[in-house]
């Protein structure tokens, strides 16, 4: 086998080891995107998976998001979905009585004493417009700790796939490698014989 056989082939490997070192350095520097502090797995489930609620009566819809004590409320009127601006919100919630305080334009909140206890809470709305007044009732099935006990699993088996990802390019690598070399010599020993 003569020298420049020797460089051709030493150069295909070259560029193929190369084209797999290029891809396997974009998908290594893919995944550190997701780490802390760009967009967290943890902080995307924590905001997708707001406790809320909805109460509904034949004119209006209360719908309420728990942030640990604070519950904010957004009424409309059931048929155009108006916003409604001016109310007095009476929120029982798991028993106790709240007046809700009006919050920025069209929004309501009450703060509760402490966060509510994981489990189904019954939520009933007295609701006074002018002299209109409506009961509206409705349930708020909060189970903090599942959610993010979902987001964990998803976490780890993310990790798992990247590195299962990562170990097969690996593989393949070698893969080509090997046959590259198993093909060198099965040429250069058939050519002496």
């Amino acid at each position: 086998m003569n020298q420049s056989t020797l460089l051709k082939i030493s150069m295909n490997i070259s560029s193929r080891l190369r084209n797999i070192c290029l891809i396997l350095s974009l998908t290594l520097s893919s995944l550190s995107w997701a780490g802390e502090g760009h967009g967290d797995v943890k902080a995307n489930a924590s905001a997708t998976s707001t406790p809320r609620f909805a109460a509904v009566s034949d004119a209006l819809e209360l719908v309420g998001v728990l942030n640990g004590k604070q519950i904010t409320l957004y009424l409309d009127r059931l048929e155009t979905n108006e916003p409604v601006k001016e109310a007095l919100i009476e929120l029982e919630f798991s028993g106790v009585k709240f007046f809700a305080q009006k919050y920025g334009q069209d929004k309501f909140e009450v703060v509760l004493p402490a966060e509510p206890q994981p489990g189904l809470i019954s939520v009933t709305a007295t609701v006074t417009i002018d002299e209109e007044v409506d009961l509206l009732a409705g349930e708020l099935d909060f189970h903090p700790d599942a959610s993010a006990q979902g987001s964990n699993s998803k976490n780890r088996l993310h990790k798992w796939f990247i590195w299962a990802l990562f170990s097969a390019a690996v593989l393949v690598a070698l893969f080509f490698v090997r046959k590259r070399l198993m093909t060198h010599q099965s040429n250069s020993t058939g050519g002496a014989a």
